[in-house]
C-alpha cells in the first residue's frame, strides 16, 4: 500500500497535465513501514527523452542523485517513482516493466485529453517479474 496525501497527488496529476502530450516523470520520496510506503515529498524531474516524449520517459540521472543526497540529509529515502500516460490508460507498459525495480511503488498518471486524469500505484510482483496494483490509501 501507499500512503499519501491528496496534495502530493494532486502535485503529480497537475504535473501530467502541464507536460501533455508528453511524458513527465517524477520522484516520490518518504518512507517505509510494515504498512507499505509512506509519501513526504514529490519531486519533478526531467524527461530527456525528446525523440519519444509522447510514449516514454528517461529520468534525468541528476535529479535522482540530487533526491538521493537531500533525501539522505532529511532522512527520507526514494520510495517510488510517477510518470504519465498521455491518451493512454494508467497501467504499465513492457517498457516500464523492463526498467521498474522490486520494492518501489510506480504510480502511472494516465492524461486524456490534457485534463481529465486518474491515477493507479503499481508494484514489481519479484516472482513474476509482473506488476501488481497497488493500493492508494489517502491520507487526509
Amino acid at each position: 500500500m501507499i500512503n499519501i496525501k491528496k496534495e502530493h497527488m494532486e502535485i503529480i496529476e497537475a504535473h501530467g497535465c502541464e507536460g501533455y502530450p508528453h511524458e513527465v516523470c517524477g520522484i516520490i520520496m518518504g518512507h517505509f513501514n510494515e504498512e507499505g510506503h509512506v509519501v513526504t515529498e514529490i519531486r519533478r524531474a526531467t524527461n530527456l527523452n525528446n525523440e519519444r516524449a509522447h510514449d516514454r520517459y528517461e529520468m534525468d540521472p541528476k535529479d535522482l542523485l540530487k533526491a538521493e543526497r537531500e533525501g539522505r540529509e532529511a532522512g527520507v529515502e526514494i520510495v517510488g517513482y510517477y510518470h504519465s500516460h498521455p491518451d493512454h490508460p494508467d497501467r504499465p507498459s513492457e517498457f516500464d516493466r523492463e526498467r521498474a525495480w522490486n520494492g518501489y511503488s510506480y504510480l502511472i498518471a494516465s492524461v486524456m485529453g490534457g485534463k481529465d486524469v486518474t491515477t493507479r500505484s503499481w508494484l514489481l510482483n519479484e516472482e513474476t517479474s509482473r506488476f501488481d496494483e497497488e493500493e492508494i490509501y489517502i491520507l487526509s
